[in-house]
């Protein structure tokens, strides 16, 4: 089938990524080895020294594969999705604190077992290293990005706030970097490692520049977005809108359903704001939509924006789409405004009649947004639409479902061979997911579009 080979050459350049990522770390650490570090674990000062180096150059490597993850490269976003890399991101994160922690541990005890003084008399020597305070600013703000992406503190942070904080990263690679080329020698001219780390460095750097900033500033003045119509949808106290924005040769995004952009109005007091919102429809002709619920400060201002308000777009990134089938049936669960890259999917994806099943989660069984164009949609392209009216029970179904031992199998008998896609808030979606796995579907069958920051 087309969709099992799409799918299986995607995962095969997920696979190739992984292995690039650790094979850098690989290489860093033999590097050090073959250019005399293997010699220097002749006694215990010099064995911890050498461990606290190794330490630091698989710290310093993770950290330029979280900053390519995040870095929106094409090729990384279209084998991993924008979802998948930001949450590896995530995940290194804290490993790599604690590889800079074990870095300035083992060198400051290293240190001092060879020089014969203790750790504290060690420290207050070697400040005057050259570059030392800037390393120690570096590891200090990449300490506060990692405290920032806690659960805990996150939830408490605006998200413009937390996007401020993780821009720090970038200062703390450049604050730390400087001494790893003026202490120690490691990287003496002349030699792989020093010619390793600054091609990798500069490449990161390079596509930092070039995807998260050359290209989003080509692609707005190349396609002249602007604000058409902002539309109320449903109850006006729900505060939903859809914001429509036309613009020139917008076929040459490849935007497709289900994938999203970085948006920022240029109004004032919108411009310096961020929003990553899902296309509610898929492209046509020289218009896009999205349709954003007031969930914060920054949604909750896009209702007053002007017809006429010039837009700077990022993307578009995501495989929320076509590009992650696996199967030739299509399931599509949804929950509250996470129907709007349910809705622009639905819309794009290739299916026959009978092999598309849509769910979702309503308060009632005429209230939803944008139900009235999913039903049409449905009826158009002969998709089945169920919808789940009703207060929800302990999992992403309602009560009432519960009591008559309704699961998503139930629902869809016809789901462990199909494709799923998910999007709503984290604890439904993770329910719904649950679901999934139980009922065999794999993992390269299971979409999910986070909701959430």
């Amino acid at each position: 089938m087309a969709e099992r080979g799409r799918a299986g050459r995607r995962l095969w350049r997920v696979d190739l990524l992984q292995a690039l990522a650790v094979a850098s770390v690989a290489i860093a650490v033999a590097l050090f080895l073959s250019e005399g570090g293997a010699t220097r674990f002749g006694d215990p000062g010099a064995a911890l020294t050498s461990l606290g180096i190794i330490a630091g150059l698989a710290a310093t490597d993770l950290v330029l594969v979280m900053l390519l993850l995040a870095a929106r490269v094409p090729l990384i976003e279209r084998a991993v999705g924008h979802d998948a890399a930001m949450s590896f991101h995530g995940r290194l994160g804290e490993p790599v604190l604690y590889l800079l922690l074990a870095h300035g541990v083992l060198l400051l005890a290293g240190y001092a077992i060879a020089d014969g003084i203790d750790v504290v008399a060690e420290a207050v020597a070697i400040w005057n290293l050259p570059d030392l305070p800037l390393a120690i600013l570096g590891f200090a703000l990449f300490l506060a990005v990692v405290v920032s992406s806690l659960v805990a503190v996150r939830r408490r942070l605006r998200y413009e706030a937390w996007h401020l904080i993780h821009l720090l990263v970038y200062a703390a690679v450049l604050a730390a970097l400087p001494h790893q080329f003026s202490v120690g020698g490691l990287f003496a001219e002349g030699t792989w490692q020093r010619w390793y780390w600054l091609v990798i460095t500069i490449g990161t750097f390079a596509a930092v520049v070039a995807f998260r900033v050359v290209a989003p500033l080509a692609a707005t003045l190349r396609h002249g977005l602007v604000v058409e119509r902002i539309d109320p949808v449903g109850d006006p106290r729900d505060g939903v809108v859809s914001v429509t924005m036309r613009g020139r040769r917008l076929a040459a995004l490849r935007a497709t359903g289900g994938q999203f952009f970085i948006w920022r109005f240029l109004a004032a007091g919108q411009w310096w704001q961020a929003h990553p919102y899902s296309l509610s429809a898929a492209p046509r002709g020289d218009r896009l939509r999205i349709t954003v619920r007031a969930l914060g400060d920054g949604s909750a201002s896009l209702g007053g924006i002007r017809p006429g308000t010039r837009v700077a777009l990022e993307g578009p990134y995501g495989i929320f789409s076509e590009a992650a089938r696996s199967r030739r049936r299509i399931t599509l669960v949804g929950a509250g405004i996470g129907v709007t890259p349910i809705r622009s999917l639905l819309e794009s994806a290739t299916f026959r009649p009978g092999e598309a099943t849509v769910v979702l989660r309503t308060q009632g069984p005429s209230e939803g947004w944008l139900l009235d164009e999913v039903r049409e949609l449905c009826h158009r392209r002969g998709a089945t639409l169920l919808t789940v009216p009703g207060g929800r029970g302990r999992g992403w179904l309602t009560a009432d479902a519960e009591r008559q031992g309704l699961d998503l199998q139930a629902l869809v008998p016809a789901v462990a061979d199909s494709d799923l896609y998910v999007c709503g808030p984290r604890g439904w979606s993770e329910g719904v997911i649950s679901e999934a796995r139980a009922a065999g579907l794999a993992p390269e069958q299971i979409h999910h579009e986070r909701f959430d920051w």
